[in-house]
């Protein structure tokens, strides 16, 4: 049944629309990352890629956790350095712990392990 004054034709738009705006509210500010002390890159060997890897990572901004499509742009054995571009057009970047990350293709997972 169709509410009065609901838009069945736009309904989809809107939708996207609406969550667009939802999306840009949660982004706010800057994310959460990991301190020095936990990342330990005295320790850890620091893996970079010339070549962007396309994911999904869980991210913190504040209290809120938020899954997004991110760029993995780093890494060492425990954590993962990560890049995306909020529904603003800003460009965020953190750290994240490694299980908080999931690469597009899971056939490989980060660290270049194949299942």
């Amino acid at each position: 049944m169709v509410a009065i004054g609901s838009n069945k034709r736009y309904a989809a738009q809107i939708d996207a629309r609406m969550s667009a705006h939802v999306d840009q509210m949660m982004m706010r500010g800057a994310p959460q990352t990991l301190s020095d002390a936990e990342l330990e890159l005295d320790v850890h060997p620091l893996t970079r890629t010339p070549i962007p890897v396309p994911a999904s990572a869980w991210v913190r901004y504040g209290e809120l956790a938020v899954k997004i499509d991110v760029e993995v742009v780093a890494w060492t054995p425990r954590a993962v350095a990560v890049r995306w571009t909020t529904p603003a057009g800003e460009q965020h970047r953190s750290w994240v712990w490694a299980s908080a990350v999931e690469r597009h293709d899971a056939a490989t997972d980060i660290q270049g392990h194949r299942d």
